[in-house]
């Protein structure tokens, strides 16, 4: 592949975008977009779709769950692979999140060091 692949984070916490930019950037080498809002994330998902969508699940205003169907409902957006980042990791909200259809789950807190490999290791992408 000739150039990175494309993150878009979406989540509200400024915090964990910062981090979790820098380290798919330094450590995974992609190139990471992101949003602090469901609304925010779907525009930028819709202009230009990225490879992967990283998406927080507790969010004010659109949550992660109603911001992945939303997702669905476009062509543009529609293929992207989603991966959910939630505190919740009880089996009943795992198994709910997972007849979704997301591509997959992390919890957070998330080890920003093991990020990049959870997410290649999620979508089967080579190093």
């Amino acid at each position: 592949m000739d150039h990175p692949r494309r993150i878009l984070l979406i989540d509200d916490d400024q915090g964990i975008r910062e981090v979790a930019r820098t380290v798919l950037e330094m450590v995974g080498g992609y190139d990471v977009e992101t949003a602090a809002s469901g609304l925010e994330g779907l525009g930028k998902a819709r202009t230009s779709p990225p490879d992967a969508i990283l998406l927080d699940v507790m969010m004010p205003g659109l949550d992660g769950p109603e911001t992945f169907a939303l997702l669905q409902e476009h062509p543009e957006t529609c293929n992207v692979p989603v991966i959910l980042l939630t505190a919740k990791t009880q089996p009943a909200d795992r198994s709910r999140f997972a007849s979704l259809g997301v591509a997959g789950m992390l919890a957070k807190p998330f080890d920003p060091m093991a990020l990049s490999d959870q997410i290649a290791g999620t979508l089967g992408w080579q190093p």
